[in-house]
């Protein structure tokens, strides 16, 4: 299962849909948002996904967490979320 990066111009429906996805298939999601905009889109696509998925009876939780990253050879700070069903 990859981390899917999330960005400030995410499409917080299109992110939903594939944590749904994920969660479905592999019981489990990985979302990498950096900075306050990228951060705002992941947790609406959060919120979104409960909803994807709550007719199957999956109730989701999210667990966040800082991580360091490297772009262009420097180290970022940026904000982990695991999505799992409780």
């Amino acid at each position: 299962m990859a981390t899917m990066k999330v960005a400030a111009i995410s499409n917080p429906r299109a992110v939903a849909g594939a944590v749904a996805n994920s969660v479905r298939e592999n019981t489990r999601a990985e979302l990498q948002a950096i900075g306050p905009k990228a951060v705002n889109q992941a947790i609406k696509a959060i919120a979104i996904a409960r909803g994807y998925v709550a007719s199957n009876g999956i109730d989701l939780v999210c667990i966040p967490v800082f991580t360091e990253v490297e772009i262009e050879g420097s180290p970022r700070s940026a904000i982990k979320f695991t999505i799992e069903p409780r």
